[in-house]
């Protein structure tokens, strides 16, 4: 298992919880399955990637919603940094596994709208891809 930084782990949570908080606000639908499919799409990601996530709390209502969108997509890159330095075999599969969570979270309602495929573009963008 790697351990990572409080800051790491502050950025690595603030990318994955708030990918599925901007395509959420991105078309206001069933919050709780969106919440739910969100937290099912997780295992997309490494066992040990989600011990790390669940290992703290990240509080997003702090950030004002006019900053979230630029914080979460530069949490998402500076993720991808962090899991290169630390872990190349999380690094590779990251991005597949963030674009998962966003397609399960903008799905939950049955369907997924332009506004929800638009954010996951900025996503695939933040991510590299």
């Amino acid at each position: 298992m790697i351990f990572y930084s409080a800051a790491e782990i502050r950025t690595l949570r603030t990318a994955v919880f708030g990918v599925m908080v901007l395509v959420s606000h991105a078309d206001p639908g069933p919050v709780i399955q969106e919440r739910y499919a969100g937290l099912r799409a997780l295992n997309n990601l490494s066992l040990d990637l989600r011990h790390t996530l669940y290992s703290s709390r990240v509080d997003l209502s702090s950030i004002p919603e006019s900053e979230l969108e630029r914080q979460v997509l530069d949490a998402l890159q500076a993720s991808l940094a962090i899991l290169r330095a630390r872990s190349p075999e999380e690094a590779a599969t990251f991005p597949d596994a963030v674009e998962a969570i966003c397609h399960e979270v903008a799905a939950a309602d049955g369907q997924v709208a332009d506004v929800e495929e638009a954010v996951i573009k900025k996503v695939r963008v933040a991510l590299g891809r």
